[in-house]
């Protein structure tokens, strides 16, 4: 078999598959050959999430003729003057964006240097169908059509409208991010779906591409380790979603998701987050440009630099600084010798399935409803007041009996061996969830109507991700309605989550179903999307419960499956023997 030098329209083809995986691949090159251009205004139109048509305008410098036919040619650049490719200060510096975008597609460039005419080329996929002169004001012009409609094998793996529209979004926002300076304007399918104005500071910018929640609850981030600098806007800990898609990651202003940058964040939150939980964040890193090499893939979204330990470093001191001089930390790191004391409660315990704690149980103990008949909980009273009867002897129940509260959080329990310590957030959150499994096995979850119908506000691309399971959602209690472009109506609850966050449970179920593939129903993801229900309809952390209702959480407890741990891993109960108690007073 002979070797053959492949012509320059299959070269291009092959190299789109690399640079232009979909429609936000290929807004992403346009967008960022506006920035480099010097535009202050960058104007984005697009038709079917990005499938049917894409168009870019800039008020940039423009190009001459000349330059756009070279522009069109793989591997020329006007942003590497020289052959030191480490010094690169651009966005884009491959010369591979256009010709690949035209080769499998139909791509329209117009452009104008001010102070001459304004010239026009059309390539219909790879091949020159039309130039000559064209109108436009001073800058640039690109329309993208039809993309892979000659490449069905790349079509076909595209996704739905929205999705690709969600992505194109995203890529938007992060480069209207990392450049407050520009104004950026979003339309899609004629509606004006995203505008900031230029000269922005950058917290503001941040707070609204994200959430105007995070001028509030953020702290700003200013901290050098030579030759590094780390600076942007970190959330507090107690401002946080259910899914990573609000982290914001910039390497010398370029947009990048790195995986040691990614788990550095994670790392400096460890400690201050639940596992389930991720920050919002926008973190900025400028650096020499010899320290970090941007030529590691053709899309440019991976980097790699020179000491990735010294970045790591940066990266969690910067924020563990900001956080700890801020004063709002959201969570005490505690006494290793203190916690040695306690024995966790078994992950995943259950005491239902053992015949000697059945036995134990009077009869209506050994039903699931008992804390559900307490809906209409007794009105709040003294954290250690005497019960309506006599307690029963604590030999009863594995759990005890309860006795009182710590700090509206801990339910204080005396067992016949010891003192154990209920978590009560922790512990009625797996009870709902177990709720929510059984009532899906039998059929469904009933719902509560709600006297007046709720609006939530959200993202039009979280919209979008719920009213395409508005079914699946029916069926586990939770009925809505889309009510304009960035909001969603909420008709009823879930009837075992009680009066629950309505507002923060559609948030989360939002930022839950960008988490995984669209192919996936809720019934597959059940646990991930039932565990966020059963959070928010949970007795919160600071509530006075009576004994009444801690005796009956107990009790449910002991029946209930896996009923050791919360739907985050962590223990629900722990305890301290007598012998335990009696070392701590020196009588052993």
């Amino acid at each position: 078999m002979s070797i053959r030098r492949l012509p320059e329209h299959l070269v291009n083809r092959i190299a789109a598959g690399e640079v232009v995986e979909r429609p936000a691949s290929a807004l992403k090159e346009l967008v960022e050959n506006a920035v480099d251009a010097g535009a202050s205004r960058i104007a984005i139109a697009l038709s079917g999430g990005g499938i049917g048509r894409i168009e870019v305008i800039d008020d940039g410098c423009g190009m001459s003729p000349a330059d756009m036919a070279l522009a069109l040619e793989r591997h020329a650049t006007s942003k590497l003057p020289d052959d030191a490719i480490e010094q690169v200060a651009t966005l884009g510096f491959r010369g591979e964006a256009l010709p690949s975008i035209a080769s499998v597609a139909r791509l329209t460039l117009e452009s104008r240097v001010r102070g001459t005419d304004g010239w026009s080329r059309i390539v219909d996929n790879g091949r020159l169908e039309w130039e000559g002169p064209g109108a436009l004001p001073p800058g640039t012009r690109i329309l993208v059509e039809h993309l892979f409609s000659r490449v069905p094998a790349r079509r076909k793996f595209l996704r739905s409208e929205r999705s690709e529209y969600a992505a194109c979004i995203d890529v938007v926002k992060r480069l209207a991010m990392a450049r407050p300076d520009i104004g950026f304007t979003v339309e899609h399918d004629g509606r004006r779906t995203l505008n900031v104005q230029p000269d922005e500071d950058r917290p503001a910018r941040v707070a609204g591409l994200t959430d105007r929640g995070l001028v509030d609850n953020s702290v700003a981030v200013d901290y050098a380790r030579r030759p590094a600098r780390l600076g942007g806007v970190a959330g507090l800990p107690t401002f946080n979603r259910g899914v990573a898609d609000h982290q914001f990651l910039f390497v010398n202003g370029r947009p990048v998701k790195d995986r040691l940058l990614i788990g550095a964040v994670r790392a400096a939150y460890q400690d201050l987050l639940a596992r389930d939980r991720h920050p919002v964040l926008a973190l900025f890193i400028d650096l020499p440009g010899e320290e970090v090499d941007v030529n590691v893939h053709p899309a440019k979204t991976e980097v790699r630099f020179r000491d990735p330990a010294n970045i790591r470093g940066l990266i969690v001191g910067g924020l563990r600084h900001a956080l700890d001089s801020a004063g709002h930390r959201s969570a005490q790191r505690p006494s290793a010798a203190a916690l040695g004391n306690w024995q966790p409660g078994q992950a995943g315990a259950s005491f239902a399935g053992t015949a000697p704690f059945a036995s134990m149980l009077p009869p209506q103990s050994r039903q699931s409803s008992v804390w559900e008949e307490r809906a209409a909980f007794a009105p709040p009273m003294a954290r250690a007041e005497a019960a309506d009867e006599t307690p029963p002897p604590a030999s009863s129940f594995p759990l005890g009996v309860a006795r009182g509260q710590v700090a509206a959080t801990y339910i204080v329990a005396e067992a016949e061996d010891g003192l154990v310590l209920i978590d009560q957030h922790a512990a009625h959150e797996r009870l709902v969830l177990e709720r929510m499994r059984k009532a899906m096995a039998n059929g469904g979850v009933a719902c509560q109507a709600l006297l007046l119908p709720e609006v939530v506000e959200l993202e039009e691309v979280g919209c979008d991700r719920l009213e395409g399971r508005i079914p699946e959602l029916a069926e586990m209690g939770l009925e809505l309605e889309r009510f304009g472009p960035r909001a969603v109506l909420v008709r009823a609850m879930p009837a075992v989550l009680g009066n629950g966050d309505v507002r923060g449970l559609v948030a989360d179920l939002a930022d839950e179903l960008g988490a995984f593939d669209e192919a996936l129903s809720l019934k597959e993801r059940i646990d991930h999307v039932a565990a966020t229900m059963a959070c928010h309809g949970s007795v919160r952390a600071g509530r006075i419960l009576s004994v009444a209702e801690m005796s009956a959480l107990l009790r449910e407890m002991e029946v209930t499956p896996h009923s050791g741990q919360c739907n985050h891993g962590r223990p629900t109960w722990v305890k301290m023997s007598h012998s335990d108690i009696e070392k701590l007073f020196g009588r052993k």
